[in-house]
């Protein structure tokens, strides 16, 4: 069974309060998805986070083929983390950390993301051409929107 990983972290010039107000709203997540992904909530993004809250949505990752996924919040720390695992969806496991640090000049965000693909082998031979790929265009695509809608990090 093989567990792939996948880090990333992001500064931005915005306070631990702004960033986790953004972050830890389900419905924000629309907006740091690429368009092309078709995301839409289907239920659960209308309160705040906390845990055992169940988010619905779809999402077209390849394909053009619509999928849907269940994920619950598993763990919530008010201003430093949350945690969301797949309940439902496309991945055999998704478990993903979400972590916001105070730094000089404004925050730190860091997501680990662990998870595992379905079809066995042939989960293990589509990872570094298609899953690998998409997944690094996605983060990368937030990044990105985060610069555009807090500005960047000086540091």
């Amino acid at each position: 069974m093989k567990i792939y990983t996948l880090h990333k972290k992001q500064n931005l010039p915005i306070s631990v309060e702004q960033a986790w107000e953004f972050l830890s709203s389900p419905a924000n997540l629309k907006v740091i998805t690429p368009d092309y992904m078709g995301f839409n909530i289907l239920s659960g993004a209308d309160r705040p986070m906390f845990p055992g809250q169940i988010i619905q949505y779809i999402v077209t990752p390849v394909l053009g083929i619509k999928t849907k996924w269940v994920t619950e919040i598993t763990h919530v720390k008010n201003l430093e983390y949350f945690v969301d695992e797949q309940r439902f969806g496309p991945y055999a496991l998704w478990h993903h950390k979400h972590f916001i640090k105070e730094i000089e000049g404004g925050v730190e965000m860091e997501d680990i993301i662990d998870y595992k693909l379905p079809l066995g082998i042939l989960g293990q031979i589509v990872h570094p051409f298609l899953v690998q790929p998409k997944l690094e265009e996605i983060f990368n695509y937030r990044t990105k929107k985060l610069e555009e809608l807090f500005g960047k990090h000086k540091g």
